[in-house]
């Protein structure tokens, strides 16, 4: 019998975490710390239980589910509805959401032990996760942007959670103001859609889709652009801004001030991947636009290369795995671009795993260093925490794309696919991309292992720093290292099941997602996807299918190329400098210090948008405050009301009240009077 995917329980997945949310933020002095983090793992859990069961449900040949579940308003023609649709890429997405969100959950027992605002995390942190939900399960373009609004606003609460702390409330505000940048674009791609096809609804617009062609919108007067190439352009710019693609990407690294687990939840498995998503859901219409696509691509590479770099000056722990993950969404975003549609979600899933372990076991090093960050001030942790070591180590080797681990099929499919649409398309952009993801196999392996040589390996430097010194800090704003320690199990265990997936869901996944075609289908990664992604029967990723022969060869084959080589490289590089030869280091350092001085200072993005945009904002604010005080208040407004004041003073004095001085006027006139008479008429 096929199964069929139940409605109750659609909705059950969605409101679970909102109903902990609610419990743990609103009745937070009723329940205690105890009650709100129950509910919320429970509440979490639950869904994550159900959302696997719709998606073997929809592996085992159930239909796919869309439907409208409630009108909120109707008007004209048109109808806004809050409903699901629910396929293999939504399945696929509420299971890496809530699985990961319920190991956050977990981890926060332990990570935010000591602080008082436990209850409001937890709260936050649920409702993060129900936001996300109603972005991945919406069947249509008004409920995927109340989503995506949900998961903003959710964000500036938690990267902010510490509101004392003036550099959270700066970085929550960045975050809050670049992605309405962001946004901006795609409530604009929104309205193009909208005016395009008459309908917000997803199967109505993809229906309505072949209808656009040859299509324009009149930008200027006289100035014509293709309507879909600037609806899809519109759109990404939206996932720009949600998925941290240069140039609104800095906000992201800023992000690292809240709380660790939000760091997790935030930046492998949920918000950052909503923009990936998004375009994967969209591919019916991005298909339609080369020119859109190109501009992904460029977009794409240009994160994927310049921000790893940025990985390599870091010293904060926590920042070098954020810019990680912006290197990581890179390489998601140039899959995009050559519309490997289904190696972009598929890389988005294993990094999910990958990226939340090692997020989560940097937050067990700060735990376990008594809240220090910086690596220089660490070093030899391994014999101390002997499983977080390991587990950073296995999503070390995943990240680095080592074979047969996740990161492996996921990363060098999006390398191999890049350098296929280079083969076959050729260009600067496509070559450009290529090469982009290839060199960023060196840079990810270095920064990588770097991270891993100066936290876990080489001398005890955390004993060279004394308790009163004013550099150790932490998120919470206290001072002092002491001796490190394994942190509880609720920390530990988090980390242990998401290393599990690390090692091994990329081997037993990457043949149906990737390669295997449905039966009557040429699309590769049909057999898993089925009909919810639309890659290309005759794009790149088809013909680097043609050239599978297994997931095990695959993984063998790596030895063979170019990525492979340049990991090894970066991991030598990392091993001479920070291991055999630590004093080489230094030297690099004084050698190189322009470079590293640009890359420190992250190319200048931060003062370009601080001081240049913002700046120039607040200047442009200032003058409109005084020419608006000085101008249209002291001149127009005051300076008028000032004039006829002492035209009415002046004009006063005439009137004295006296019949001789009234006497004199008419003399005096009638004299003027005469005089002009005379001089005029005779």
């Amino acid at each position: 019998m096929t199964p069929v995917l139940s409605k109750s329980i659609l909705i059950a997945i969605v409101l679970l975490p909102l109903l902990g949310a609610i419990i743990a933020g609103v009745f937070r002095n009723v329940v205690g710390r105890k009650g709100a983090a129950g509910a919320t793992i429970i509440g979490v859990v639950l869904s994550c239980a159900l959302s696997i069961k719709v998606l073997l449900d929809l592996m085992n040949g159930a239909p796919v589910f869309n439907e409208n579940l409630y009108n909120f308003f109707t008007v004209g023609n048109y109808s806004a509805n809050v409903g699901f649709m629910v396929d293999q890429l939504t399945a696929m997405m509420m299971v890496v959401v809530t699985f990961v969100s319920a190991l956050v959950h977990i981890y926060t027992i332990g990570y935010m032990a000591e602080d008082d605002g436990f209850q409001r995390f937890f709260s936050y942190i649920s409702l993060f996760t129900f936001s996300m939900l109603m972005l991945v399960m919406s069947n249509n373009f008004m409920q995927l942007f109340f989503g995506w609004e949900a998961v903003g606003l959710v964000s500036y609460l938690l990267i902010g959670f510490w509101f004392k702390k003036p550099s959270a409330i700066f970085a929550n505000l960045k975050a809050f103001l670049v992605n309405r940048v962001g946004d901006f674009g795609f409530i604009l791609g929104i309205a193009g859609v909208m005016a395009l096809s008459g309908s917000l609804d997803y199967a109505q617009v993809f229906a309505s889709a072949p209808e656009w062609v040859g299509k324009t919108f009149e930008v200027l007067p006289g100035t014509f652009w293709n309507a879909t190439t600037m609806v899809c352009i519109c759109l990404f710019i939206g996932a720009m801004g949600k998925s941290a693609q240069v140039p609104l990407h800095v906000w992201l690294p800023d992000s690292m001030e809240g709380p660790t687990p939000i760091s997790a939840l935030i930046h492998a498995a949920t918000m950052v991947t909503a923009g990936i998503f998004m375009v994967a859901r969209m591919s019916p219409l991005f298909n339609m636009s080369p020119t859109a696509l190109e501009f992904v691509l460029f977009i794409g590479a240009t994160t994927a290369f310049w921000t790893g770099l940025i990985g390599m000056v870091q010293n904060d722990i926590k920042r070098v795995v954020a810019y990680s993950t912006l290197s990581q969404l890179g390489y998601m975003t140039v899959a995009l671009g050559v519309a490997a549609y289904n190696a972009a979600v598929y890389h988005l899933m294993t990094h999910a795993f990958f990226k939340a372990l090692l997020f989560l076991a940097a937050g067990s090093v700060i735990i376990g260093m008594h809240h220090e960050q910086d690596m220089r001030r660490m070093g030899g942790l391994r014999k101390y925490m002997p499983i977080t070591f390991w587990t950073t180590v296995i999503g070390t080797l995943a990240l680095v794309a080592t074979p047969f681990f996740s990161g492996f099929y996921s990363k060098d499919t999006i390398i191999e696919v890049a350098k296929e649409n280079a083969m076959h398309h050729g260009g600067f952009i496509a070559n450009y991309a290529y090469w982009a993801v290839l060199l960023g196999a060196f840079v990810t392996a270095f920064y990588s292992f770097r991270l891993l040589y100066l936290t876990y390996f080489g001398k005890e430097r955390f004993r060279d720093v004394a308790h009163h010194d004013d550099h150790a800090h932490d998120d919470h704003g206290r001072h002092g290292v002491h001796e490190p320690h394994e942190s509880p199990w609720v920390v530990t265990l988090p980390l242990i099941l998401l290393a599990i997936p690390s090692i091994f869901i990329g081997y037993f996944t990457a043949k149906p997602m990737l390669f295997d075609k449905a039966a009557g289908s040429e699309i590769p990664g049909s057999a898993f996807f089925g009909n919810s992604i639309q890659v290309p029967v005759d794009g790149v990723m088809a013909k680097f299918a043609e050239e599978f022969h297994g997931v095990a060869a695959f993984a063998m084959h790596a030895i063979a190329t170019p990525a492979f080589w340049l990991t090894v490289a970066g991991f030598g590089l990392a091993t001479l400098m920070y291991i055999i030869k630590p004093e080489l280091a230094g030297k690099v350092a004084s050698t190189l210090k322009l470079p590293i001085r640009i890359l420190e200072e992250k190319y200048g993005f931060d003062k370009l948008w601080i001081g240049g945009l913002a700046g120039g904002s607040m200047l442009l604010a200032k003058l409109s405050r005084a020419f608006d005080s000085e101008v249209i208040d002291g001149v127009a407004v005051n300076g008028s009301a000032a004039a006829v004041n002492q035209v009415a003073g002046a004009a006063r004095k005439v009137q004295t009240g006296y019949l001789f001085h009234y006497a004199f006027a008419m003399i005096l006139g009638l004299i003027i009077l005469l005089a002009l008479v005379l001089r005029f008429w005779l």
